[in-house]
């Protein structure tokens, strides 16, 4: 079905993102499989062009555009080439509107022109071994010293932390026994900072490349101007964040879920059995049917979210049942696309085999499927 979620400006940023990745990731992308993370240099490499910077001031070298559907397209781009770039999406759908958002005069002067160039690469610290998605349950913490806090704890599962120049770590400064969410403060902590250790990167069933690590904070000093936001107001800045968080893994999963059924109808068509092509039995059209089927209306969900988001009229309940729904139906698309290739498709060598291992972690970060159920009934009052 035809889309009119985007302009021409997104469809000239689609030419450049398709050309960047064919000239700078494919013919190294299978080394960096292998090596299990991308090199550094990658995020130099895109921001040359400008794709890192579209949301960024131009004042601070961006491009001026807070238009989230650039970066749809640079993700549906990324899907369609077949490669993860690391921890890029949690950097610039994730991150960098912290940055944008709430960073004061003397920080935007500071990072900004670093994000948009690539030179400075991010990640946001939450997760906890002991809370999860209990975010009110954090006790990682920072007890202010002068002009200074003493940060101390761990964060696990930590996208991004492996390249992180910089990494938002969510810390309770106060406790109010009334009020968990109450006291929480967003704190800045450079890279190469004495007592911040990062640590081994998490083997993983999918996502290779995408560095994901642990961390922990040895009595770290951090200067009280690396405060991002409000102090003890974290939990209100974190939400007010999420809608465009859960819609962003919505996005990878549709346009994955798209890949998956792109690559599936050519495989069907030059794969013999029988004598004929998978594609002239009557299963493989009715399978491939039902999926295109699914695919357009969770595209059409995404795309009403995405002008939403852009308008500034996202809720949080319409951003939970976006990536719910998305990301069920990707589950079963893959899976649907996988056992039409047969054998071929366990293979890890096999790009279906890969989008069915990538796709399973869609439906747990972000706010796992319950997570989001109890949200969306909350918005029915129950």
């Amino acid at each position: 079905m035809r889309r009119t979620l985007f302009e021409q400006d997104h469809e000239d940023f689609r030419l450049l993102a398709r050309d960047v990745l064919a000239r700078e990731v494919l013919p190294a992308y299978e080394d960096w499989r292998r090596a299990g993370l991308v090199p550094r240099d990658l995020f130099t490499t895109l921001g040359k062009p400008g794709l890192l910077g579209t949301a960024i001031p131009e004042e601070y070298g961006g491009g001026g555009r807070a238009d989230y559907r650039f970066n749809v397209v640079l993700q549906e781009e990324c899907a369609r080439a077949g490669v993860t770039l690391g921890g890029l999406r949690t950097h610039l759908d994730v991150v960098v509107p912290y940055f944008t958002g709430l960073a004061d005069a003397g920080q935007r002067a500071r990072w900004l022109p670093g994000l948009a160039s690539g030179e400075l690469y991010t990640a946001i610290a939450m997760s906890e071994p002991g809370t999860g998605s209990d975010l009110a349950g954090i006790t990682t913490r920072a007890v202010r010293d002068g002009d200074h806090y003493i940060l101390t704890g761990a964060k696990t599962f930590i996208t991004g932390g492996h390249h992180a120049d910089l990494v938002i770590v969510v810390a309770r400064t106060a406790t109010d026994p009334a009020d968990r969410r109450r006291g929480l403060t967003l704190l800045v902590v450079e890279k190469g900072s004495p007592g911040f250790t990062v640590g081994r990167r998490l083997e993983k069933i999918g996502l290779p490349t995408q560095d994901t690590v642990e961390l922990s904070f040895d009595a770290v000093r951090v200067p009280a101007a690396n405060v991002l936001g409000e102090e003890g107001a974290a939990f209100t800045h974190l939400g007010r964040n999420l809608a465009q968080e859960r819609l962003a893994i919505a996005v990878g999963a549709v346009a994955q879920a798209r890949a998956a059924l792109d690559r599936t109808v050519t495989y069907v068509r030059d794969r013999t059995v029988f004598g004929k092509p998978v594609a002239h039995f009557q299963n493989t059209k009715f399978e491939l049917a039902a999926v295109a089927t699914e695919l357009e209306a969770a595209q059409a969900l995404l795309d009403a979210a995405v002008r939403a988001l852009v308008d500034g009229e996202l809720s949080p309940a319409d951003a939970a049942k976006t990536k719910l729904f998305c990301t069920e139906t990707q589950g079963r698309i893959i899976d649907r696309c996988l056992q039409l290739h047969g054998g071929y498709g366990y293979i890890l060598e096999s790009p279906i085999a890969r989008l069915y291992a990538d796709a399973r972690v869609t439906r747990i970060y972000g706010g796992t499927s319950e997570v989001l159920k109890t949200i969306i009934a909350k918005s029915l009052g129950l």
